[in-house]
């Protein structure tokens, strides 16, 4: 599996697996041995996801060693202080049963995260979390509290996809080496995106789908991808990448499908406390 190096020195495998809305007690666990069956090695989940434990039961039976799984949780809002960030961290450590998590994630940006933070890094420096981060952070809110921050993120996950390339964002993000990862990296199933000439196009040139056209572009772009499907097949054509590249002018014409906007704003007024109720994390 092809890395990028995080400005932390560690490294990230290029795709991840994402599980997000993939249920606990049987599915996720499934959805993520079919993963680590075909070769991914990257799961990406959350505290508010509430399928911590089927993620962890699944890396110890695949046969993988953990040292070559990369596993990413993130903290909700309802722990984001320096001491909830202690008891997320623990929670999920102990629900993923494993001793260390090698990503995590300030899942929603919205309290008080230079709280969350000193817990994140007092907990990297002990090795607990190898490499931390953040998620939904528009322009503003990046401005506003990345700043503050002794050590750097090592990921901003937000949306992104062709027709929202975050062009703002990533250009704050690249002074700090920040690396963008892609929730809904095929637009969340974007019919007009998946039917665009642009793309579908391509996928005959090079005899793929649409959406490893996209996933193609996304790796090439420095972006990485966090497809999740719970169909075997998708799954294992959503990795099926690496054997073809685009050139720099077939790059150029998808970065044209940009439009500058995405399903989420997360300056939207009341939004975290929106948030904050749509899940409860029990211990």
């Amino acid at each position: 599996m092809e890395t990028l190096t995080l400005n932390d020195g560690n490294s990230i495998p290029v795709i991840g697996f994402g599980v997000f809305m993939i249920p606990n007690n049987g599915p996720a666990y499934q959805a993520v041995r079919t993963a680590l069956d075909v070769g991914y090695r990257h799961i990406d989940t959350a505290a508010a996801y509430l399928n911590e434990e089927d993620v962890g039961k699944a890396v110890r039976d695949s046969g993988v060693p953990r040292d070559q799984i990369f596993i990413t949780s993130k903290l909700w809002i309802s722990d984001l202080s320096y001491e909830g960030a202690k008891r997320g961290i623990a929670r999920s450590l102990r629900k993923l049963g494993t001793d260390y998590m090698d990503l995590y994630l300030i899942h929603q940006p919205y309290g008080d995260i230079p709280g969350a933070w000193s817990a994140m890094e007092e907990a990297k420096s002990k090795g607990i979390l190898r490499s931390i981060g953040v998620s939904n952070m528009s322009p503003a809110i990046y401005s506003r509290f990345v700043p503050l921050l002794s050590v750097k993120p090592a990921v901003n996950q937000v949306e992104f996809n062709p027709t929202f390339l975050q062009k703002p964002l990533r250009q704050m993000m690249e002074k700090d080496g920040v690396v963008t990862e892609a929730w809904y990296p095929l637009g969340h199933g974007d019919a007009a995106l998946l039917s665009s000439p642009v793309v579908t196009r391509l996928a005959q040139k090079y005899g793929k789908d649409a959406g490893q056209i996209i996933i193609r572009f996304e790796i090439q772009e420095g972006v990485i991808p966090l497809p999740k499907s719970s169909t075997p097949a998708r799954i294992q054509s959503n990795l099926d990448v690496f054997d073809f590249k685009l050139s720099e002018d077939e790059m150029t014409t998808l970065r044209s499908l940009d439009t500058g906007k995405g399903k989420h704003d997360p300056d939207t007024p009341g939004l975290g406390d929106t948030l904050r109720n749509a899940f409860i994390i029990e211990d």
